[in-house]
């Protein structure tokens, strides 16, 4: 295919690179969105560890993937996953994981050890854990909405809630959503962002020190899937391309990718590669930010 170079008023936009260059200082000069393995039925929950490495999920296969960056080789962490979806490593090393079928969040070891957080609220299990967000106390936030005809609202809707850092307690922390889904926190522990995909919103939180919410605002009117951070305070968001704000809620960067995205990670050694599950395939791209 040839290229076609196009430059007005300072945007580039190259067109088979499906990088749209708003402000090309967040992403590496000539960096372009490049598959890294494909095949599978619908990719999401990338989560990093400590070294860079990725694991992502084949929701409807219900399966955990291991990416190895250093060995650029993949392989299955996790065979039967009762359909996780979002997923995040904790200080431990331990990837915690958003399981829908079971209606629980639970940690896997790095040996691939099995261990239920929480699977009950109320007395009844949670609707269909969606995503997560760590803080820096090892507390956990995650989303529970209902996606899917097989799935139905089992608690008194679909909210957000806060597991203790020593999961003693489970806190409900917003009720007023239609439907929760993505959701990230700063690295110092003080803001939180949650989008609500059906009411086309991202809303942003103040977190206390007991893990409840205030201050809600809105971020950035539209409706989005996964979210991550960067080293700017940059918020990363997936809809039908990767939509990039700054802290203040202003759009700086667009994404384009070949699959319509679902969620993002920043992984590899030094933090500084973009990691997309996007439908059928796991995608990356090099960037000048990093994330934590």
């Amino acid at each position: 295919m040839k290229r076609f170079l196009f430059i007005f008023c300072c945007v580039v936009v190259v067109l088979d690179s499906l990088v749209l260059f708003a402000d090309d200082s967040i992403i590496a000069a000539n960096a372009q969105v490049e598959k890294v393995v494909d095949g599978f039925g619908f990719t999401e929950g990338p989560a990093v560890t400590s070294n860079g490495d990725i694991y992502f999920v084949d929701d409807p296969n219900s399966k955990i993937y291991f990416w190895s960056v250093a060995d650029q080789k993949l392989s299955v962490f996790v065979e039967q996953s009762a359909h996780a979806n979002g997923m995040y490593v904790n200080q431990n090393g331990d990837l915690i994981v958003c399981e829908g079928e079971s209606g629980s969040v639970v940690s896997y070891d790095k040996s691939g050890k099995r261990t239920v957080l929480v699977s009950v609220f109320d007395g009844k299990r949670f609707n269909k854990p969606n995503d997560l967000w760590i803080d820096p106390k090892g507390g956990i936030y995650f989303t529970d909405p209902v996606y899917g005809k097989d799935y139905k609202v089992i608690q008194d809707g679909e909210h957000v809630y806060y597991i203790l850092p020593d999961t003693s307690k489970v806190l409900k922390v917003v009720t007023d959503m239609t439907k929760p889904n993505g959701i990230i926190g700063t690295p110092d522990g003080k803001l939180l962002y949650i989008t609500d995909q059906v009411a086309g919103k991202v809303w942003r939180y103040k977190i206390q020190p007991d893990g409840i919410l205030s201050e809600k605002t809105l971020f950035a009117d539209i409706g989005v899937d996964g979210m991550t951070i960067d080293n700017r305070g940059n918020i990363y968001i997936t809809a039908d391309q990767i939509y990039v704000f700054d802290p203040n809620g202003q759009e700086i960067q667009r994404i384009k990718v070949p699959e319509v995205p679902a969620n993002i990670c920043f992984g590899g050694k030094d933090r500084k590669t973009l990691y997309i599950t996007a439908r059928k395939g796991l995608y990356r791209l090099a960037m000048n930010v990093h994330g934590y």
